[in-house]
């Protein structure tokens, strides 16, 4: 049995989310303990509960611990990953995006046709919104390898959730390394504004000034302005930043007393602070990339906007799993992982 700390480093999800993928993967047992420690309040959340559940799905594990606001957990998986349909639902605005960061590689490895759904938030605070997984994550996945795609069904927004996407994948593959140091000049940017349960203005208002933002910067932008489906007010901005060789995704969220152009300000401005960086994969990107480039059948080397806190806890749960060695270049900012498997 693995034993994994989960107050380690940064102290939140995302170990728990590493170590539930490799233990899946491997048919490790695994303990993890003081879970979410570094939070305001430790523990198990309802998305990352979904989390163990959805993992747990794949591999029939034994689960003790798997409850809301428990701070250790084990987790004993009596078969391999089994691909097939599966439906998800983290019942609150929890992120989606986290379960598929949970289940996706267990099922890219394994031989076989998956779709899942899963029901919750697909655009909060501080998780990777779905349109950045259909626009710059699972695009660069595709280039190593790894065949999935996600469908926006509904949009669900903080505190309501009630939304839905289905993630297909088609697993048997190893990934391939990834060698990005050097993006490549920027081809387009592209962009969404959209709104539910709100009038039809505010989209055309977050596209036409994000729109100008960019213009005056020197970049040709087009955002599409939308008026979609969900059961409760929301409305965000996100923009794809498309290079030669690689792919950058920036947002903003909409609420309440926040004006529609500050909402388009602040989704430019963190477009325009790395389209004016060298770095080739954006401070979100650089740590989802570690555990596919930790299972690929070659090495992979990325120059990436910063090495974060984030990104050097998730290097180090991989790595007690004994599938990779990973350094984090501070002054080159370039992210080496040598696979071992």
């Amino acid at each position: 049995m693995i034993y994994i700390d989960g107050s380690y480093g940064e102290g939140g999800g995302q170990v728990l989310r590493t170590s539930l993928t490799l233990a899946t993967l491997t048919g490790t047992p695994l303990r993890l303990d003081r879970i979410r420690a570094k939070r305001k309040k430790p523990g198990l959340a309802a998305q990352h509960l979904t989390c163990v559940r959805a993992a747990a799905a794949l591999c029939n594990a034994e689960c003790k611990g798997d409850a809301l606001g428990e701070i250790a957990l084990d987790f004993i998986p009596q078969t391999p990953p089994q691909p097939g349909e599966y439906l998800f639902d983290v019942t609150t605005a929890g992120a989606v995006s986290l379960i598929v960061q949970t289940v996706l590689m267990p099922l890219a490895l394994t031989p076989g046709e998956s779709l899942i759904a899963l029901r919750g938030g697909t655009y909060v605070p501080f998780s990777p919104p779905v349109p950045y997984l259909q626009q710059v994550f699972l695009p660069l996945l595709e280039r190593m390898g790894v065949s999935a795609t996600v469908e926006l069904v509904k949009w669900g927004w903080y505190p309501r959730g009630g939304g839905e996407i289905q993630l297909r994948v088609t697993g048997g593959g190893a990934p391939r390394g990834l060698q990005l140091r050097d993006r490549g000049e920027l081809t387009q940017v592209r962009g969404l504004a959209v709104v539910t349960e709100l009038p039809s203005h505010i989209p055309q208002r977050m596209a036409n000034r994000a729109e100008n933002v960019l213009r005056d910067a020197g970049l040709y932008a087009k955002v599409e302005p939308r008026r979609e489906k969900g059961i409760a007010p929301g409305a965000a901005l996100f923009l794809t930043a498309e290079y030669e060789r690689s792919f950058a995704g920036c947002g903003a969220l909409g609420r309440k007393g926040l004006p529609s152009d500050r909402v388009a300000d602040m989704a430019c401005e963190a477009l325009l602070q790395f389209h004016h960086s060298d770095a080739a994969i954006d401070r979100f990107l650089a740590d989802q990339l570690l555990l596919p480039a930790a299972l690929a059948s070659e090495e992979s080397h990325y120059r990436v906007a910063d090495v974060t806190l984030h990104l050097t806890t998730n290097a180090w749960a991989i790595e007690q799993f004994g599938l990779a060695k990973i350094h984090c270049s501070e002054t080159e900012k370039i992210i080496s992982v040598y696979p071992t498997g």
